[in-house]
């Protein structure tokens, strides 16, 4: 590493004489300096990092690393980094105790009862009132009972005792065992989250745990940081900040402008390049993790010292924890040691006072109180009989009159028929039912595990069970997620295969090769198979691996166009996002001018298109009516055999011409079609099956897309959404919402409630649409009972459907962090019939616990109707 020193990087050092002076182990900063700035924001951080260390070229010569090529990836050096600067993982903070866990099986209403009724049956047993024996009274002892019957009454209310005792203890063990299976499955998880950063000039994926202070990180759309850094390059780079200030606008960050990246925050628009300053309990989370005493002992013990040498720190952290609670209990899962985000889901779960039970808890806890209360009816009759009975035969039928030396024994008969009474209470609760329900769930959220089901929310498991809609994306799920060009439309010829290299004019071939190889994320790439006989692996977006192979199918590589023009050379890039629906690439020519590269939805970028590349690769007009006989002739048919139409243009700006970059419709724009492809997503075999099952369950699915709606029509015909001759609706974006909004643009849910019970296609859709219709459905009162819905996503613009769904499904594969967070399931495999499976699994328990109850609640209300009957006759 010492190499580095070396390297072209521009320095330009200020008059500090300590800048150059190696500090901690050989390295121009300190971890103090370190955290001190990454508590710095905005202009504030520019000119600390100008002061200190003259550029961000000049913190990464510090840190002996290089903005281009990275770390040298050599064990000792990296090593070296985590004992000075840290480890990349936060500990988690200990588990619940058993203890703990026992306190918490108490709480259960069912189990309360049973702990009242118990403590009083048990308290009463040992109750003797004084009083002797009478002529006057009737010549009995208090409470008409033998001495053995006496002596055994503690029997009763021990026994109730115990049976909650071995319900606690079970409860309380599966509880145990279960945050012990999910801290290791979440451990594993962690592990294989990776990360993109440069070491010896290559890009390479590596553990999050395994990130150092100096690491060069690639950023992308998507993607939740785990770790501080700042800024050296971003192309229309927006951060989510709302996990550490609050603030729901998105934050454009720029070198130039805020530099600072922060754990924990989700990367919403663009992409960017950065130097890592601050991992684990360093970076902005570990220290709000250090205020909560998460960090573990170590840093326990350090507070401890903090505390003793500075009074106020202690409040101050008091503080810090009420404000940052919530804060921090989101952002745990992001480098934990071994994996608590299942158990911190759950408390916060548990801790919110407006999160509603789940559908089978609320019934369940209805079902009790209901038998509670039915129980103490019949006690109290059972009360009030013998108290009648004893009363009549007593004073009216014997005549007796009430003595006062009689009292205690007339006491004592009271207390006898109250102690019946509870008994009756107590035979009527079904003391069998909490541990049913625990064992039923933890065996079913075991099996999902092994059906690629990772669940994270208990609650989740059961609600499947009731789910009467699924609403599913289909890139990836519905599909196999492996795309291939098969048709295209280049120099007004449409090849219904690849063309041959030698077919197309020089000119369209190179712009095209160069419009693939620079407009698409430099980390999509397509690598030779592991196999022999294998297909080649495609890395990254699969749309842009689509395409980067149709540039390898006609016999041209992209490789050798991304050398000669390196990401860190792109002039201006906009990136995709579900708005625009696009993607747009600027490079600088050797002219002085420019040149934009576009791709994105075909109907939406021809829109765009004021010419089009004839067969000599020469521009000619595209006026609207072509654009719409292109549709017409090229696009809807591929689409209607299933494929997704893609369209690349360009455009060129000369060098006295620079225009308004921010102002992107005027960028993008005017451009000229080089071409339309058509790039086809096979359904997964199994799908149809599975979806001809969810439909003979009762559920409906619905297929929710950004594909054209033709695309989109025809995989749901193949899938088996949409049938020959049924009545539904298949509805674009735009469409759906003129009919759900009135003049206002308000939507009302009476207009919704006409929509969604037919709708089964929603294409052209944006994540907004997505939430939309998931809560319409949940919030529709058109049928007896709500809907139950399921909801599949993978972007970070799912998030807000995600937790609004009943049930939401991520994909574990294409999944963006933000997307995996805002779940209650993961599915591990991307894969249609895995919900299927929880679905099955979720009715599963629900079949378990009714036949429990129609068991338990049998025994019961005969063991009611014999304690009562024989309490009454005796």
């Amino acid at each position: 590493m010492g190499d580095m020193a070396n390297s072209s990087i521009e320095f330009h050092p200020k008059p500090q004489q300590q800048r150059d002076v190696p500090q901690a182990g050989g390295f121009g900063c300190t971890l103090a300096e370190l955290r001190t700035l990454m508590e710095l924001r905005g202009a504030e951080a520019l000119q600390k990092i100008e002061e200190a260390y003259g550029d961000v070229s000049g913190l990464c010569r510090r840190l002996k690393t290089s903005p281009t090529e990275g770390l040298a990836d050599n064990t000792n050096d990296l090593e070296k980094r985590r004992q000075i600067y840290g480890q990349n993982f936060i500990p988690p903070k200990q588990p619940k105790t058993f203890l703990q866990l026992v306190w918490e099986a108490l709480q259960d209403v069912t189990l309360i009862i049973l702990e009242v009724a118990a403590i009083v049956s048990l308290g009463l047993s040992f109750y003797a009132p004084p009083g002797e024996e009478s002529e006057a009274c009737g010549n009995v002892s208090g409470g008409a009972e033998d001495e053995g019957e006496a002596e055994a009454g503690w029997i009763e209310g021990a026994a109730i005792l115990l049976s909650v005792i071995c319900v606690v203890l079970v409860t309380a063990f599966n509880d145990w065992s279960k945050e012990k299976q999910f801290r290791g499955l979440q451990s594993r998880i962690e592990q294989e989250q990776k990360f993109t950063v440069i070491r010896n000039g290559q890009l390479l994926q590596v553990p999050v745990a395994a990130l150092v202070v100096g690491d060069i990180a690639q950023v992308k759309y998507g993607d939740l940081l785990p770790a501080d850094g700042v800024l050296i390059q971003a192309n229309d780079l927006k951060i989510d900040e709302s996990s550490l200030t609050g603030e729901s606008d998105h934050v454009r960050k720029s070198a130039d402008k805020d530099p600072m990246l922060l754990s924990g925050t989700h990367v919403m628009e663009g992409s960017g390049r950065m130097v890592v300053t601050a991992v684990g309990v360093n970076s902005q989370t570990g220290i709000i993790f250090t205020l909560l005493g998460a960090g573990g002992e170590e840093e326990e013990k350090k507070d401890k010292k903090g505390k003793q040498q500075d009074g106020a720190m202690e409040s101050s952290q008091t503080k810090a924890k009420k404000q940052d609670g919530a804060v921090a209990m989101e952002m745990q899962p992001l480098k934990s040691a071994e994996g608590g985000e299942m158990e911190e889901r759950e408390k916060k779960k548990a801790n919110a006072p407006k999160k509603e039970k789940s559908v089978l808890q609320g019934k369940l806890t209805k079902l009790a109180v209901q038998i509670g209360k039915a129980g103490l009816v019949m006690s109290a009759i059972t009360v009030i009989i013998l108290v009648l009975y004893f009363v009549i035969e007593t004073f009216v039928v014997e005549g007796r009159t009430w003595l006062a030396e009689c009292t205690p024994v007339y006491v004592q008969y009271f207390v006898k028929f109250f102690i019946i009474g509870v008994t009756v209470l107590v035979v009527a609760v079904p003391e069998g039912l909490p541990l049913a329900v625990t064992i039923s769930l933890a065996y079913s959220v075991k099996k999902m595990m092994k059906d690629n089901n990772l669940v994270r929310h208990l609650d989740a498991c059961e609600t499947m069970g009731n789910a009467t809609a699924i609403c599913s994306d289909k890139t990836g799920t519905l599909t196999t997620n492996r795309m291939t060009v098969v048709q295209s439309y280049l120099g007004d010829t449409h090849y219904k295969e690849i063309p041959a290299p030698s077919a197309l004019t020089p000119k369209i071939l190179d712009l095209l090769v160069h419009a693939i190889s620079i407009n698409s994320a430099y980390t999509t790439k397509i690598l030779p198979p592991e196999k022999e006989g294998a297909l080649p692996r495609q890395v990254g977006n699969k749309t842009e691996c689509a395409l980067l192979g149709f540039v390898l199918d006609l016999k041209r590589d992209f490789q050798p166009v991304r050398e000669q023009i390196p990401e860190d050379k792109l002039y201006k890039v906009y990136t995709f996002n579900s708005v625009r629906k696009s993607m747009s690439t600027v490079i600088r020519m050797p002219d002085g001018g420019f040149r934009l590269f576009s791709k994105g939805a075909s109907e939406i970028l021809l829109k765009k298109c004021t010419n089009i590349l004839n067969s000599n690769g020469e521009l000619r007009g595209f006026r609207p009516r072509d654009r719409d006989d292109m549709v017409r002739k090229i696009i809807e048919p591929m689409a209607c055999d299933g494929l997704r139409t893609i369209c690349i243009a360009y455009r060129d700006f000369s060098a006295g011409q620079e225009p308004d970059w921010d102002n992107e419709n005027e960028v993008v724009g005017d451009l000229t079609c080089i071409a339309v492809v058509g790039i086809e997503d096979p359904v997964r075999p199994e799908v149809p099956e599975a979806i001809r099952k969810c439909q003979r369950a009762g559920i409906t699915v619905r297929m929710v897309t950004g594909d054209n709606i033709n695309t989109a029509r025809a995989i749901a015909a193949k899938c088996g959404i949409i049938q020959p001759g049924e009545d539904f609706l298949c509805l674009e974006g735009k469409e759906f919402n003129r009919r759900i909004r009135n003049e206002k643009g308000e939507i009302e849910q009476e207009r919704l409630d006409k929509v969604w019970p037919k709708l089964r296609v929603l294409a052209r859709s944006s994540p907004t649409d997505k939430h939309t219709l998931v809560k319409g459905i949940i919030d529709s009162t058109t049928g007896e009972q709500r809907q139950v819905v399921a909801v599949t996503g993978d972007g970070t613009n799912d998030g807000p459907a995600l937790k609004k769904a009943d049930v939401g499904f991520a994909m574990g594969i294409a999944g963006t962090d933000v997307a995996k967070e805002a779940s209650d399931i993961i599915l591990t495999d991307d894969n249609f019939t895995s919900i299927v499976k929880a679905v099955m699994w979720g009715r599963n328990v629900y079949d378990s616990i009714s036949k429990f109850l129609q068991f338990q609640l049998t025994v019961n209300v005969v063991a009611v109707i014999v304690a009562f009957t024989g309490a009454c006759i005796t």
